[in-house]
């Protein structure tokens, strides 16, 4: 990595001396990046170095706390690059971050692969065996452990070198991959003329495309991006079926288009490298490698509940096909219904089966006050409060972009539990979709650090002053990322290996899944359901409605995520991956479980970040279905005690989920809170694929 030098000091390197500790934004510049991070890098390495010279005999001080203490000043800029690389990017970011990525792999391999510090490790683990230590501290122990074992510690030196060489690559390759989705997702702009084109588009979609030209330079007129928040409401709404056609067919082309920006060659070189670095620490697959440190334990019992949903969710879609067969008919269509035609028949079909569309909805879906809905449920259920604060100025908190808006978060007893940000419109600069991440996690090893969240999310902005107005899903997607808000400011632990979201990935989506049944109870959307013109509450005919089709069109959502999920898991299956073509493997997948033609994989592999922008839900995107086991069996505990905010339930779910980090095992922690094992029947009535 080639050092900038600046002659002032580097901001990334100095003490924060910001309100809360947060970064400061407004002094950080592109040319900080690189001589920050190869002077922590440095540091790390300095410290690593001290663990392993240390003549005394290995101890869990002075091994597994001295290796949770360093990296410190890395970690920090870490998260300060990596959230704004996602959230607010620019070429020269992209440019540090395809340089960064591969150093860090490289940094982290040499520490977890280092046989001297792995020998310390496995000598505690040996003499100790949990003698003397905190139930806490046996499980960072035992994490330690499993970090270095999965990193490839312990195999001979020919094989750690080809394993270290396949994460390097790996990291490269995953950051390409998102990178050129994003790339693509800006280049593309289906412009609007005239009223012809805005057929069929209600007031909402309209003022979004207006915003979306004007924010391309195209004043007065209207633009369809790529973002989800953009395209989805015309897919649902335009009258114009060749509009349709055309944004659809470039929305599922992301990362498929042929040029610079096609990510085939990618997926082929990064599934190969997966299977041989499974085939390496001696295992079937990728899929089994990953697979064999999570709640699921096997690909095997991951596909064996994906199976079990999806022919009950095909069996459902294609019932549900009929339907918009038979009233695309009815009004005069004679062709049959393709992909693009899926939302807007079915929305028209909600309207007639319900007396309800989106329309009607938006306008008691406020983005503020939904924001206030998840604040006020929190406080209910954990006793939370949240003061909003100023953004950047001589009095107040530094912030990465104007859009951004902070919270203080504050318990019962008004001590402070953390800072909470979020970030919810769309730009050029974000990548697609919605997240959490943190610019500090909570930890008490060497003092009471507090947590600093953050929640990243795609809506369109309304027009001027006026309020951002959500569907319903959208709605949803607030809950769910304020529950993995949730998971992060909630965190009561010592260890920052196991704070807050730390967790296996198939229990990490339990905490934001369970959260949002909350946003469906009638008490909540009574009070923050209101009109954003009149103030009025949701009537309550429209909620009932609202309630009552809250599964209508759920077979095409389950077999969109379940496809995905499924084609993810044959992927990371494969024991070699030699010349695979991702479109033609995809393709077979499909027609093995028998994909309903009309539907297409919510994530075609060509732009499916979850699993090829990084290791995040490789081989794991069955993670959500698996949580939702977990979620709508958990709420069930709410409504088995009559209240949806019962107290003793809410303090058993505070005390094992939310604020318990990877302290426990996931199945013992869920069991700690439910009594139980988790059932899958609440998960097929949830989503309406059986008789409640």
């Amino acid at each position: 990595m080639t050092t900038t030098t600046t002659e002032r000091p580097n901001p990334l390197l100095a003490d924060w001396t910001t309100p809360y500790g947060l970064p400061p934004f407004g002094d950080i510049t592109e040319v900080d990046y690189r001589p920050a991070f190869e002077a922590a890098l440095a540091a790390h390495d300095a410290e690593i170095a001290a663990v392993i010279a240390d003549p005394a005999e290995p101890t869990f001080s002075n091994t597994i706390e001295a290796l949770e203490t360093s990296g410190r000043r890395l970690r920090r800029i870490s998260s300060v690059f990596f959230n704004l690389a996602g959230s607010h990017t620019n070429d020269d970011l992209q440019a540090i971050e395809r340089e960064i990525a591969p150093t860090l792999t490289r940094h982290y391999n040499a520490i977890f692969m280092n046989e001297a510090l792995f020998a310390r490790v496995r000598r505690i683990v040996e003499t100790q065996d949990g003698a003397g230590l905190t139930r806490e501290q046996a499980r960072v122990l035992e994490r330690y452990h499993k970090a270095f074992v999965k990193s490839g510690a312990g195999l001979d030196e020919t094989t750690k070198t080809r394993i270290a060489e396949i994460s390097e690559r790996l990291s490269s390759l995953g950051i390409q991959f998102g990178q050129n989705v994003l790339a693509d997702e800006k280049s593309y702009a289906l412009v609007l003329d005239g009223e012809g084109d805005l057929a069929g588009l209600p007031g909402f979609v309209r003022d979004a495309a207006a915003r979306a030209a004007a924010d391309r330079g195209l004043d007065g007129k209207h633009v369809v991006t790529l973002s989800r928040s953009s395209i989805e409401p015309f897919l649902q709404f335009s009258a114009r079926r060749d509009l349709r056609e055309t944004a659809f067919k470039a929305w599922i082309a992301r990362g498929e288009t042929g040029g610079d920006t096609d990510n085939r060659a990618i997926i082929a070189e990064m599934v190969r490298l997966r299977a041989e670095r499974a085939r390496l620490q001696g295992h079937d697959s990728f899929a089994h490698f990953r697979l064999d440190d999570s709640m699921a334990g096997s690909p095997e019992a991951a596909l064996e509940l994906l199976t079990s949903v999806w022919t009950p969710a095909r069996d459902r879609a294609q019932r549900e096909r009929a339907a918009l067969q038979a009233l695309a008919s009815a009004e005069g269509g004679n062709h049959e219904i393709a992909a693009w035609d899926w939302r807007y028949y079915a929305e028209k079909l909600r309207a007639a089966d319900y007396d309800i569309d989106e329309g009607r909805l938006k306008p008691y879906l406020q983005l503020d006050k939904v924001i206030e809905a998840a604040f006020h449920t929190a406080g209910r259920l954990f006793g939370l409060t949240f003061a909003e604060k100023t953004g950047t100025g001589k009095t107040g908190v530094p912030v990465y972009h104007p859009d951004v808006r902070v919270w203080e978060v504050t318990g019962r007893d008004g001590g402070h539990v953390g800072l909470f940000l979020g970030d919810y419109f769309a730009r050029p600069s974000k990548r697609s979709g919605a997240w959490m991440s943190a610019f500090r996690v909570q930890q008490k090893l060497g003092g009471d650090i507090r947590p600093i969240i953050v929640n990243v999310m795609n809506f369109s902005r309304a027009s001027g002053d006026a309020p951002t107005l959500l569907s319903f899903d959208d709605a949803r997607t607030v809950f769910h990322e304020f529950g993995h808000a949730l998971h992060g400011l909630l965190s009561d632990v010592t260890y920052p290996m196991i704070s807050g979201t730390a967790v296996t990935r198939d229990f990490v989506e339990f905490p934001s899944q369970l959260f949002e049944h909350w946003l469906e109870r009638p008490e909540i959307l009574q009070r923050f359901a209101v009109h954003h013109e009149t103030g009025e509450p949701m009537p309550e005919d429209l909620l009932q409605r609202m309630m009552a089709a809250r599964n209508f069109n759920q077979g095409f959502a389950t077999v969109e995520y379940v496809s995905s999920a499924l084609v993810d898991m044959k992927l990371h299956m494969l024991d070699t991956a030699e010349d695979l073509d991702a479109t033609r493997f995809e393709e077979a997948a499909l027609a093995e479980i028998g994909m309903p033609e009309a539907i297409v994989m919510r994530h075609r592999p060509t732009h499916f970040a979850h699993i090829f922008s990084g290791d995040g839900y490789s081989a794991a995107y069955y993670s959500y279905l698996w949580s939702e086991v977990l979620d709508a069996d958990g709420f069930d505990a709410f409504l088995e005690a009559g209240d949806p905010f019962h107290p003793e339930t809410a303090q058993r779910l505070h005390e094992h989920v939310y604020s318990a980090g990877n302290s426990a095992d996931p199945n013992d922690a869920y069991r700690a809170f439910r009594g139980r094992a988790a059932t899958p029947e609440a998960l097929l009535k949830k989503r309406g694929l059986v008789e409640p």
